[in-house]
C-alpha cells in the first residue's frame, strides 16, 4: 500500500517553474483566438500538487503505520477502526484509491486541503488525501457494516452523494465538531425560555452548528408583565442579546457564530424588526451580523391585494385567549375573528406598505428571508404546524415548545430540529449504474448523521432528533447537468426533467426509509397521525401520471438508470409504508451548497451559476477563479448566468421541484441593477402563487461585485 501513500494526485504535470496562482488566473484571460484557457486551470490544479500539497504530506511507508499513528497521535478515534477488521479496512482504501480520483479544478482541490483534510495539530501537514477521508467518512457512518462502508466509498469517490460540511470535516476524527449543519430553536414568551434559548445558541454555535430561533411567541414591545402595561421591551432588544451571543461563540475564532431569528408577520414589533436592518438604523437597534427572517401567512398578500390594512395581533393577549401560542394559530383562519376580538390588542398598517419595506430592507441587506407560512403547512405531511425556518430557509419541520423550572432545569423537554444534510450530484446521479442503490445509500448515509447524533447540551435538540430520525437529502449541479445535455435552465425540457428527477428522487427516498423501518421494526414518533400511514401524501401520484412530456426528457431518462414510478408502483409503495412505516420524518432538503460544491465541482444547488467564471476570494491566496462545471468553449450558450435568466425562470424551475420535496428549497433570487422595489414585490407574488414554500436571499448584479464573495448562510452553504 505505500503507492497510495506517496501518489502525486497529479497526471502528466507541467513544468515546476509555472505557478499554480498564475495558472489559476488564466482563467480569467482568454487565450489569443479569445477562447476561455480551461486547459490552464487543470494544470493549476496538478501544480497545486506538486508546488504545494506533495511537499507538506506526512509520508507513511504502509496503511498501518498510518492508522496506527493516526489512533496513538490521538487524531482519530479509535472506536471507528476497532468496529472491522484490518484486512477489510485495507481493501477499502484500495477501493477508493482505485478510482483514481483527480481534483478537475484547482479550486476544489484548494478547497479540500484548506477546509477538510485531516491536518497536524499544528495546521502545518496534510495528513490524508482526499481517499483518506472518503474511506473515515465510510467507515464511520458505515459503523461496523464493511458492505456499507464499501458502499458509501463508491457513492462518494464518484461525486454521486457528497455529506455536508460537517459531517464530511468532522466523521472518524477525534478533535472534532458535530456532523450536523444547523439547529433550529423555539423561544417562548417567558424569561426561562429566552435564557434557554440564548445558552443553548451558544451551546449549539461553539459546536459549529448555524442556529435558527423563532421569535414569534414573545410578546411585543409594550405589552404587560404580570398585568402591568407599558412593561414588555419587545423582541429587538432579544436579537441584540443573540447578536451578541453568535459573536462570542465564535468557533474557536474560526469563524464567527452564525444566527438567524424569524418573526411573523403579524406580530406588533414586526416593522421594528425589519428596520434592524437599514443602513441608517440608530447603533442602539441595528443587527449586523444576525440574519433575519419574516413568516407571511397567505392572508397578507389579500389584503395588499385589496389595499386593505393588516392588523397586527399581541401575541400575549392571543395565547391568553386561545390557549396555545401565536406561532400555533393560522392567521389565515383566524384573521378576522381576531379583529372583532376585543380581548386582543392590536394595531394596524397598510398591507402594501408591508411589502415595500420589505423590498426596501432587501435592497439595503438583502434580508429578510420569507416563509409562505400556509403553503409549508398545507404541504407538510407531518402532524402539527410548521412556525419557522433555518439560517438558509430549507429546513421545515415541525417543533413542540418546552417550558422550564425557575432553576431553568426542564419541566417538560420539547422538540427542537437538528439538520442532517448531504446532497446528490444530479449530474453524476444520472450517471449512476444503479439510481435507486445510489438514493438509498444517500438516506442511509443521512440516517447514520442523525442516528450518530447526541446534543447532549440542548435536551431538545437531542429528543427532537431521536423523535423525528429527520434528514435533508439535497441536490446540486442541475445548471451543470442541464448545459452538458445541451438543455437551456429554465426552458422546457428543463421543467419537465426537473419535475420528473424529483419525483423519482422522493420515490427512491420513501422506499429506502420504509426498507430501513422495515429492517429495524422502528418508525418515526408520530408515523401513525402522518399524511404516509393514512395515505393521503400519495394520492397525487397514485391519481394522476407524473411522466415525461418531452421527447428531450424522455431522452435524458433513456440514457439513465432511472426507473420512473407509475401508478401501480406509487400505489404499491403506499402500501408497504402502510404496512411497515417509515424511519425518518422528513427526507428532503434543498440547502445552497457553496464549498461542497466546488470540491463536487457541481453548480450550487438548483440555481443557475452565478458567472461562467466564478471569482472568489480565499483567505491569503486572494482571487482564485472557477469554471462552472461541464462548461467548454462550444457550450457557452447554456450557460447563461442567473442575472440573465431573471428571477421568474428560476422561480419556475424550483416550483416543479418543490412539489417533491417535503421541506423547503433554498431559493435566491438574482436582480440586474435595474431592478425596482415594485419589481421585487410582483416576485414575492408570483413565487407564492406558483407555490413556493420560501425565499432565501434577494441579490443584486451590483451587490455581487468582481471579486468578492458573497456571503450566505455558513453552515448548510455546506
Amino acid at each position: 500500500m505505500a503507492e497510495n501513500y506517496t501518489d502525486t494526485g497529479v497526471e502528466d504535470a507541467p513544468s515546476p517553474e509555472l505557478d499554480y496562482h498564475a495558472l489559476n488566473a488564466q482563467l480569467n484571460l482568454y487565450d489569443a483566438d479569445g477562447r476561455i484557457q480551461f486547459d490552464a486551470d487543470r494544470a493549476a490544479a496538478r501544480q497545486y500538487f506538486l508546488q504545494h500539497v506533495n511537499q507538506n504530506t506526512v509520508f507513511f511507508h504502509d496503511l498501518e503505520e498510518k492508522l496506527k499513528y493516526l489512533v496513538d497521535e490521538g487524531y482519530y478515534e479509535k472506536h471507528v477502526l476497532d468496529q472491522y477488521d484490518f484486512a477489510d479496512i485495507k481493501e477499502l482504501y484500495k477501493q477508493a484509491y482505485a478510482h483514481k480520483f483527480r481534483f478537475p479544478t484547482f479550486l476544489g482541490a484548494f478547497k479540500y486541503y484548506t477546509s477538510y483534510t485531516l491536518k497536524t495539530f499544528d495546521g502545518k501537514r496534510y495528513l490524508e488525501r482526499f481517499e483518506d477521508r472518503v474511506a473515515m467518512v465510510s467507515l464511520y457512518l458505515a459503523r461496523g457494516d464493511i458492505e456499507l462502508a464499501r458502499a458509501f466509498v463508491d457513492e462518494i469517490m464518484t461525486g454521486r452523494f457528497q455529506p455536508a460540511t460537517p459531517t464530511f470535516l468532522n466523521a472518524g476524527k477525534a478533535a472534532r465538531g458535530e456532523l450536523v449543519s444547523c439547529f433550529l430553536l423555539r423561544i417562548e414568551d417567558n424569561m426561562e425560555s429566552i435564557a434557554r434559548g440564548i445558552n443553548s445558541a451558544l451551546q449549539l454555535s461553539k459546536r459549529g452548528g448555524g442556529v435558527a430561533l423563532q421569535l414569534t411567541n414573545l410578546r411585543e414591545a409594550g405589552a404587560p408583565i404580570k398585568k402591568i402595561q407599558n412593561q414588555s421591551s419587545g423582541v429587538v432588544p432579544v436579537m441584540k442579546l443573540l447578536e451578541d451571543s453568535f459573536s462570542y461563540a465564535n468557533q474557536l475564532g474560526a469563524r464567527q457564530g452564525a444566527g438567524a431569528v424569524y418573526l411573523h408577520a403579524h406580530h406588533p414589533d414586526i416593522m421594528q424588526f425589519l428596520d434592524t436592518k437599514r443602513e441608517n438604523a440608530d447603533e442602539k437597534i441595528r443587527i449586523k451580523t444576525l440574519s433575519l427572517g419574516v413568516v407571511i401567512p397567505d392572508i397578507t398578500f389579500e389584503l395588499a391585494r385589496k389595499n386593505e390594512d393588516m392588523y397586527l395581533f399581541s401575541p400575549y393577549d392571543v395565547e391568553r385567549v386561545y390557549g396555545v401560542p401565536f406561532s400555533e394559530i393560522s392567521v389565515t383562519e383566524k384573521y378576522h375573528e381576531m379583529v372583532d376580538d376585543g380581548r386582543i390588542h392590536k394595531r394596524k398598517i397598510n398591507a402594501r406598505r408591508f411589502f415595500q419595506t420589505i423590498a426596501e430592507i432587501q435592497f439595503e441587506s438583502g434580508y429578510p428571508y420569507i416563509v409562505f407560512e400556509d403553503t409549508v403547512n398545507k404541504a407538510n405531511p407531518i402532524k402539527g404546524r410548521i412556525t419557522m425556518s433555518n439560517l438558509c430557509s430549507e429546513i421545515l419541520q415541525v417543533s413542540e415548545a418546552s417550558t422550564y423550572n425557575d432553576d431553568l432545569s426542564y419541566s417538560h423537554v420539547g422538540k427542537d430540529i437538528s439538520c442532517n444534510l448531504g446532497s446528490l450530484n444530479i449530474a453524476k446521479t444520472m450517471d449512476s449504474p444503479d439510481f435507486s442503490k445510489t438514493i438509498e445509500m444517500a438516506i442511509r448515509g443521512l440516517t447514520a448523521v442523525s442516528d450518530l447524533s447526541d446534543i447532549g447540551s440542548v435536551p431538545s435538540i437531542a429528543r427532537g432528533n431521536a423523535m423525528s430520525h429527520a434528514i435533508g437529502l439535497g441536490q446540486m449541479n442541475l445548471h451543470g447537468y442541464l448545459a452538458r445535455e445541451h438543455v437551456h435552465y429554465g426552458s422546457e425540457e428543463a421543467l419537465d426533467f426537473t419535475n420528473v428527477y424529483f419525483m423519482t428522487v422522493l420515490f427512491e427516498a420513501i422506499k429506502a426509509s420504509c426498507k430501513i423501518a422495515r429492517e429495524r421494526g422502528e418508525t418515526f414518533e408520530g408515523f401513525e397521525e402522518s399524511k404516509y400511514a393514512s395515505g393521503e401524501f400519495f394520492r397525487k401520484y397514485i391519481d394522476e401520471e407524473w411522466a415525461p412530456t418531452t421527447d428531450k426528457c424522455r431522452e435524458l431518462l433513456a440514457a439513465s438508470s432511472i426507473k420512473v414510478p407509475t401508478q401501480a408502483d406509487w400505489e404499491a409503495l403506499a402500501a408497504d409504508v402502510a404496512k411497515y412505516g417509515m424511519y425518518n420524518q422528513n427526507l428532503q432538503a434543498v440547502p445552497p451548497t457553496g464549498s461542497i460544491s466546488y470540491i463536487n465541482n457541481s453548480t450550487s444547488s438548483i440555481h443557475p451559476i452565478v458567472s461562467r467564471v466564478e471569482i472568489r476570494k480565499e483567505g491569503k491566496i486572494g482571487r482564485v477563479y472557477y469554471p462552472a462545471p461541464y462548461m467548454s468553449n462550444e457550450n457557452l450558450q447554456y450557460y447563461q448566468d442567473a442575472y440573465e435568466i431573471g428571477p421568474e425562470k428560476i422561480i419556475d424551475t424550483y416550483a416543479v421541484a418543490t412539489q417533491h420535496v417535503d421541506q423547503g428549497l433554498s431559493l435566491t433570487l438574482f436582480y440586474p441593477d435595474t431592478v425596482t422595489t415594485r419589481d421585487l414585490n410582483k416576485s414575492y407574488i408570483y413565487a407564492w402563487r406558483k407555490g413556493i414554500k420560501t425565499l432565501y436571499y434577494m441579490r443584486l448584479r451590483q451587490m455581487a461585485l468582481e471579486g468578492t464573495e458573497v456571503e450566505g448562510c455558513v453552515s448548510c452553504m455546506l
